[in-house]
C-alpha cells in the first residue's frame, strides 16, 4: 500500500514538472530547450517585403552562441530582422547569421539585437 502511495506520488511530480515547463515553452516564459527561465524576449516575426538580394549592398556573417534548436534560430532571425534595413537568415548547424542590410553594418546594433534575445554574437 505505502510503495503504491510513493509512485503514484513520483509520477505526479513528473506530470506537474513535465506539464510546467511545457507550459512555460508554449507561453514563451521559458527556454524551449533548456526549460529554464528565458532570459531575453521574443522577436515577432517581420515579414521582409523585399526579397532581391542586389538591393541590400552590405552583408557580414556572424556566429551566434546559445542557439540549440530551430525556435532558438527562429528567435534569432527575428531579432536581427527587427533591426531597420536588415534581412537575416539564420543557419542552425553551423551556428551562423548571414545578415544583408541596405546601409552600412552596425555590428552594435546587431549584437544588442541579438543580446535581447538572450543570445551572444560572436564574430
Amino acid at each position: 500500500m505505502l510503495a503504491n502511495v510513493i509512485i503514484i506520488a513520483v509520477v505526479a511530480l513528473g506530470v506537474f514538472f513535465g506539464a510546467r515547463r511545457a507550459w512555460g515553452s508554449a507561453t514563451g516564459k521559458r527556454d524551449c530547450c533548456s526549460g529554464a527561465a528565458k532570459g531575453g524576449k521574443s522577436f515577432r516575426a517581420r515579414k521582409i517585403e523585399d526579397t532581391n538580394e542586389a538591393d541590400y549592398p552590405y552583408s557580414a556573417d556572424y556566429k551566434i552562441a546559445g542557439m540549440h534548436c530551430e525556435n532558438c534560430a527562429r528567435n534569432v532571425t527575428n531579432a536581427l530582422d527587427s533591426v531597420d534595413g536588415t534581412w537575416a537568415c539564420v543557419d542552425l548547424d553551423s551556428r551562423t547569421a548571414h545578415v544583408l542590410s541596405k546601409k552600412p553594418l552596425d555590428r552594435a546594433a546587431y549584437e544588442r539585437a541579438v543580446d535581447q534575445a538572450g543570445y551572444r554574437l560572436l564574430a
